[in-house]
């Protein structure tokens, strides 16, 4: 005989055996019970193919590469680098394809989008501008005044950005560039000088750019890394009221409620918020 002291009384041979595999049974009903009510709400967790039914689209780029690309989103923004503001994403045209298919979008999102890497690289890049000429023969008028050779402050800056802008567009393959909505990526793992008004002049060149062609332009971003990078952003600025897509939620719930958070800049909207879910990065559209 086993002295139970827990429950006050003794058991013998086939009754302790049966009471033993009850007591099993319903902690594992209780435990089942609490995993339920633990787990993430379906909407946090989309599987491929449910975009277009959760309105909800997907932003692809080089990293997708070689692998499987989301089903039916109801929307597609597509990442024209490959990871840096100087490069070409490698299968560009395959990912466009896939977003062009999009046949259901019950969003006011563009059914296509296209995204860019951005960065402040100064003398450490590849190239850096030493003038106001881009390309070569074409001044462009800058509103910070002359870029000359090593210079890393504001004019320079500036003319990085706008070529960077022009590149993107005329020789990494988009036809029709003026058609799409630009978003500018704006992330702390690309490079950027400590000065943020120079920060700001390539955003500020970049989507001059966008806009002499006669394209949208908005903000990808999170608060944090964009008062890091950028800071505050006032009207006499072209960022001034740009729309702003924010990143940073981990659930479908938390990008919808990610809506009623602050624009990048002021003036401007929360158009689009992200999460990712399965290795996808999905967006929740908030208009």
């Amino acid at each position: 005989m086993h002295e139970n002291s827990r429950y006050g009384y003794s058991m013998h041979g086939h009754a302790a055996a049966t009471f033993r595999a009850a007591l099993l049974t319903a902690l594992c009903l209780l435990l089942a019970a609490w995993a339920l009510a633990m787990a993430p709400a379906a909407s946090a967790a989309p599987s491929p193919g449910d975009g277009a039914e959760q309105a909800l689209g997907n932003d692809i780029s080089w990293p997708q590469c070689g692998k499987a690309f989301p089903k039916a989103p109801a929307f597609g923004i597509v990442g024209v680098n490959n990871g840096l503001a100087n490069a070409t994403n490698p299968c560009l045209a395959e990912q466009l394809r896939w977003a062009e298919a999009i046949s259901v979008n019950p969003t006011d999102q563009p059914s296509v989008a296209l995204y860019v890497n951005t960065a402040n690289p100064g003398l450490a890049g590849s190239w850096w501008p030493a003038s106001n000429d881009y390309p070569a023969g074409q001044t462009v008028a800058n509103p910070y005044g002359t870029c000359e050779t090593k210079d890393v402050g504001a004019a320079c800056a500036y003319m990085y950005g706008y070529a960077k802008a022009h590149d993107n567009a005329q020789i990494r393959g988009i036809e029709r560039p003026g058609d799409y909505l630009w978003w500018l990526d704006v992330e702390t793992d690309n490079s950027w000088s400590t000065d943020r008004n120079s920060n700001r002049a390539v955003l500020e060149g970049m989507t001059t750019f966008y806009q002499s062609i006669g394209a949208d332009v908005g903000i990808y971003s999170s608060g944090y890394q964009w008062g890091l990078i950028v800071g505050i952003v006032d009207e006499s600025s072209n960022l001034y009221g740009l729309p702003s897509w924010l990143a940073g939620a981990r659930t479908a719930a938390g990008a919808e409620a990610n809506c009623s958070d602050a624009p990048l800049t002021a003036g401007g909207d929360v158009a689009l918020t992200q999460f990712v879910s399965q290795g996808f990065d999905y967006d929740y559209s908030c208009e």
